[in-house]
């Protein structure tokens, strides 16, 4: 999007710096991601960047006030409930698309947001490898807060390790090894030494859990790297257990597992500002807009985008059983603002700022982004089959 930045490398891109680009991510961390990686990184003008830290800024109000908990509580579901939840959550992210206000301007429009984790190990490992094997500006940057590399590892290290010896600490998933952002799960274990775990591995003794580690030792668990998604767990009665995730042990939650129901979809109809999308509870909506075709209709519990549909009638708003659990959101319209080698064929994006929320801290704070390019009418893989100068990428931001 910034224009001389993207002339310069898209004049100087080669399929051979790509694929140098690849094996390196290919490498890294063991295993070679299961997911499309884009040839270039987005280059983030200063004007569009600073709409985006305001944006930030106003979500960021909204969650941080004292009455938030209570205005979250109907999004817990209650046989979902976890006991031991902290005062905030850990990991928040907010998706924008990128869009153009009335001025015919670069804007970004909030379409999602989550308190759970991201691909905090794999987004550094993305951001280097472009940078080693294409030209990027040095003042352009992808971490925010003027921190560095080193320092992004080291809250990272604070948040998620803490005290603990890294032993003690699992990151816990469902089968991790066939999850589709494993590649995270490997960088997490690289830079931290955190035992990677299927929650069917996990062993229950009273309020105590322990894992057997590679000698067969039991080691205690102290702290839970919470990857683990609950209304995906729900669909698998076939995953043996011990420990059924909702009994108080004598382990602590990083990430406790009810901010990703309290943050998420449905804190959307609570958010006024420039940069969120108008949006009700579908069972506020008292009439049927008479725009219908400029709204988009969400399940509140989804996970990459399944159940969303973008051209809705009012028979899809009738088959809905449960109106409290749906969104009615205003729909935006991506840019295709990225000009790529492919003639004609610009692609859109959607940039996920990447914030942590320390225990000690008064507000979150933002370290990373993750960008995810488009070429097809929504962003995902199954609208970008067969397309290149899409997918994984990551933001530059200009100074």
């Amino acid at each position: 999007m910034h224009p001389l930045l993207r002339q310069r490398f898209n004049a100087a891109y080669t399929p051979e710096k790509y694929q140098a680009f690849l094996q390196t991510m290919n490498n890294e961390f063991g295993e070679a991601p299961t997911f499309r990686l884009s040839e270039t990184p987005v280059f983030v003008p200063k004007a569009l960047k600073e709409k985006i830290l305001q944006g930030v800024e106003d979500i960021s109000s909204v969650l941080t006030r004292a009455d938030f908990r209570a205005r979250s509580e109907a999004a817990i579901p209650a046989h979902l409930r976890v006991p031991n939840e902290d005062a905030h959550c850990a990991f928040l992210q907010l998706d924008f698309g990128i869009c153009r206000d009335a001025n015919g301007d670069y804007t970004p429009q909030l379409i999602e947001l989550q308190g759970f984790p991201s691909l905090y190990f794999f987004q550094h490992l993305l951001a280097k490898a472009y940078r080693r094997h294409f030209d990027i500006p040095e003042d352009f940057h992808h971490l925010f807060g003027g921190i560095d590399a080193q320092e992004y590892l080291s809250i990272l290290r604070q948040i998620i390790v803490g005290d603990a010896n890294p032993e003690n600490v699992v990151l816990l998933e469902v089968e991790p090894e066939k999850q589709n952002t494993r590649i995270d799960f490997w960088g997490t274990r690289h830079y931290l030494g955190i035992k990677v775990l299927c929650l069917s591995k996990i062993i229950r003794e009273g309020r105590d859990l322990y894992y057997l580690d590679d000698n067969g030792r039991k080691v205690g668990i102290q702290r839970i790297y919470n990857r683990i998604i609950f209304d995906e767990l729900e669909k698998r009665a076939d995953l043996p257990r011990q420990w059924d995730m909702l009994s108080e042990v004598n382990a602590e939650w990083v990430g406790h597992p009810n901010w990703f129901f309290r943050i998420s979809k449905h804190t959307l109809p609570f958010l006024k500002s420039d940069f969120v999308p108008e949006t009700h509870f579908l069972s506020d909506v008292k009439s049927v807009p008479a725009d219908l075709e400029n709204w988009v209709l969400k399940p509140l519990f989804s996970f990459s985008g399944q159940g969303v549909k973008i051209n809705i009638t009012q028979a899809d708003l009738e088959a809905v059983d449960d109106p409290s659990n749906y969104i009615l959101q205003r729909k935006v319209q991506y840019i295709a603002g990225i000009d790529t080698i492919i003639p004609d064929e610009p692609s859109k994006c959607e940039i996920r700022m990447m914030m942590l929320w320390d225990k000690t801290w008064d507000k979150p704070r933002l370290v990373n982004n993750l960008i995810r390019m488009s070429k097809g009418e929504m962003v995902g893989v199954r609208y970008n089959m067969g397309k290149e100068w899409v997918g994984s990428s990551v933001g530059f931001f200009e100074p």
